[in-house]
């Protein structure tokens, strides 16, 4: 089991108290294995991936990944997991804007001491960035920075890779096209994949699916 999640609770703080976003989820996530969580705005959905990748702390409940338990964790021992076992997709793209897209790829791969140039390359051939090495993010597209992303993420060969609406900015053509990319070269690495997204249409591209309604999984 890469990811095992045992009755997560989650509150912010409000006017009239503390609110709970997750209530009593519960979740597993095999190696190699790729779902798809929807929701509506609002449900909780990017609370549960930051939590995921150790980003934010939860109230109740625990979450386990690769064997390792996340409550309690320091944060060098979480920069240590989302270095070495986790990499993440924002919609945003989150590029460094001082570097070019060859730095970008490579960027991750490079803290993780895990870099590839070979794999690296054939990341750059298969989402269609030869040519555009020497760039900065802000002469390519969204779709391009958007691959760019995805290969950045990959790069460093995580065993979880954690999407929150990776396609979100993007229109309905390239959308599709970076979705595809990104399921094959998931299941070109052997990483699995927890993704994100508002969209019934993207959802139904992933192997399995799950659905956050008012902070449960219904």
């Amino acid at each position: 089991m890469l990811l095992e999640i045992q009755s997560l609770t989650k509150r912010y703080p409000g006017s009239d108290g503390a609110r709970p976003v997750l209530r009593d989820v519960s979740l597993s996530l095999d190696a190699g294995e790729t779902l798809a969580l929807t929701g509506e705005s609002g449900s909780g959905k990017s609370t549960l991936l930051h939590l995921i990748g150790a980003l934010d702390d939860f109230d109740a409940g625990e979450i386990r990944l690769a064997g390792q338990a996340l409550s309690g964790l320091g944060e060098s021992a979480r920069a240590a997991l989302r270095r070495d076992v986790v990499a993440l997709v924002f919609q945003q793209f989150n590029l460094v804007p001082s570097l070019t897209v060859a730095q970008n790829l490579a960027f991750h791969a490079r803290l993780a001491g895990r870099l590839d140039a070979a794999w690296v390359r054939e990341l750059t051939g298969r989402l269609g960035l030869d040519g555009l090495e020497t760039r900065w993010p802000e002469q390519l597209s969204g779709g391009q920075q958007q691959r760019v992303a995805i290969g950045r993420a990959l790069a460093m060969r995580p065993r979880l890779l954690l999407a929150d609406e990776p396609t979100g900015n993007l229109d309905e053509a390239t959308s599709d096209m970076v979705l595809s990319l990104m399921l094959d070269l998931v299941e070109q690495s052997g990483a699995a994949l927890f993704l994100v997204t508002h969209s019934e249409r993207i959802a139904g591209r992933v192997r399995r699916r799950a659905h956050l309604s008012n902070g449960t999984i219904a």
